[in-house]
């Protein structure tokens, strides 16, 4: 591999134009031209209404452990740029707008990087992120650090907030969140428990991630709530995120008479973990995992034995929310992507499409494009109606904890055996969340 093409600046970048056709390339350059003639001082922060080229910089984990979370980006990334074929109109003047990838590789060293370079090489007007604090966080600390405006989604608020030192009453200054919480996840998975009888013993399987540290923490994560409903909680403490040896768990699980399985692991890591347990003869009755049941694929690898797994739903044709972009419900815009792609939904489609709508509708509703102030004013008075619900930094009906982050949704789903897939992912409790309708009741293991 050639390294210059691997760098940051020269991996394959995909912008508007070059999706264009000849016509609207030449479009595209002559308003760039028009811009750079009007003397458009950008860096220096100086105030032009001539129209130019507006830059979105958006960083994600196309590679590695953790790439089913940009699964669908091709898809959401070229219905986006049909949107925006025409530029969009800021503060009365139309814009060019362009989109820079970069891939992450699931690695935070390497998002920081990639974020650097879109801010010092690319000069875009605003950061986006999504997916698992590896990547959003790096990406945040790189905005808050160079004063860029900056919207992340895909990872709880804990992990995002805690995570890069956060205080509550301070918070952040450039960077905004919206996503669930601990608080979420630990009343979907109990709720989810309590369907059907068991012991109430459960084993945890929380890595020493940013993650695993949220899940774990004695007050705010699962051990607090756990004792207060009377589980009983085997943790055999934090387990390096890319380990392939869980016997040790196991032995622990099965000596403890573990019935119930939790913890958030990568796909990867839990289908390692799920092999083993079988060749152990570890039989929990429910099974609930979060970041690796996510996804159709994850679940499908683990041949049979995905049958009756369960985990959080953050996002699901069945929600009652629509595109602020395209007009189109959960189930047609999931019935599009399965049409078009010949793949399963998966979850990330809804909270990739919701970044890119809720950073258009701040593009579009900024006073002054060449001020990152400006673009700032405008994330913080966000109030949108997404895909995902509404966002709005100040008064969220799902809740606003800390300053940057807006709450969405969270409820309880469960993979049984599908029609057209392998597995269809139906929620079974929405207790926490009863706009949104259940499919089925919880199913125990097989």
């Amino acid at each position: 591999m050639n390294p210059e093409e691997d760098s940051p600046g020269n991996e394959a970048v995909v912008e508007h134009s070059t999706r264009s056709t000849r016509r609207e390339f030449v479009k595209t350059a002559a308003v760039t031209a028009a811009s750079l003639a009007a003397g458009s001082l950008i860096s220096c922060g100086t105030t032009s209404n001539a129209a130019r080229t507006v830059k979105i910089g958006y960083v994600a984990s196309k590679t590695g452990p953790l790439s089913p979370f940009a699964e669908a980006d091709e898809f959401v990334l070229s219905g986006v740029r049909k949107l925006l074929v025409d530029g969009i109109a800021i503060n009365g003047i139309m814009h060019t707008v362009v989109i820079i990838e970069k891939d992450s590789r699931s690695d935070p060293n390497r998002a920081a990087e990639v974020t650097s370079h879109l801010i010092k090489a690319d000069k875009v007007d605003l950061l986006i992120s999504s997916g698992a604090p590896e990547t959003v966080n790096p990406v945040a600390e790189q905005a808050e650090a160079n004063q860029v405006p900056c919207i992340t989604n895909d990872a709880p608020w804990q992990g995002y907030f805690f995570g890069r030192g956060g205080k509550p009453g301070v918070g952040f200054e450039w960077t905004y969140h919206f996503f669930w919480g601990m608080e979420d996840i630990v009343a979907v998975c109990t709720n989810l428990w309590q369907m059907l009888p068991t012991n109430k013993v459960v084993g945890a399987l929380w890595p020493n991630d940013t993650d695993g540290t949220a899940f774990a923490d004695a007050s705010t994560g699962f051990p607090s709530t756990l004792k207060k409903l009377g589980f009983t909680l085997v943790d055999t403490g934090r387990l390096a995120p890319t380990t392939n040896d869980f016997l040790g768990q196991i032995s622990a699980f099965k000596k403890a008479g573990v019935e119930i399985v939790t913890g958030t692991l990568t796909p990867p890591a839990f289908s390692t973990f799920w092999s083993q347990a079988a060749q152990q003869r570890l039989k929990p009755k429910i099974t609930t995992v979060a970041k690796a049941l996510l996804f159709p694929t994850s679940v499908e690898s683990l041949g049979g034995r995905g049958l009756n797994l369960s985990t959080e739903v953050w996002w699901s044709p069945y929600h009652p929310f629509r595109s602020g972009l395209t007009g189109q419900s959960c189930l047609e815009f999931c019935a599009e992507f399965e049409s078009r792609t010949g793949k399963q939904w998966t979850q990330p489609l809804g909270m990739k499409h919701s970044l890119f709508e809720v950073a258009i509708d701040v593009l579009r509703r900024t006073k002054d494009i060449d001020s990152r102030q400006a673009v700032l004013e405008a994330i913080r008075s966000t109030d949108y109606h997404s895909i995902v619900g509404p966002i709005n930094w100040i008064k969220s009906p799902y809740g606003n904890p800390v300053k940057n982050v807006c709450k969405t949704p969270l409820v309880g789903g469960q993979w049984v055996k599908g029609s057209k897939y392998k597995y269809d992912l139906l929620v079974v409790n929405n207790a926490t969340a009863p706009e949104i309708p259940t499919q089925a009741g919880l199913l125990p293991l097989p």
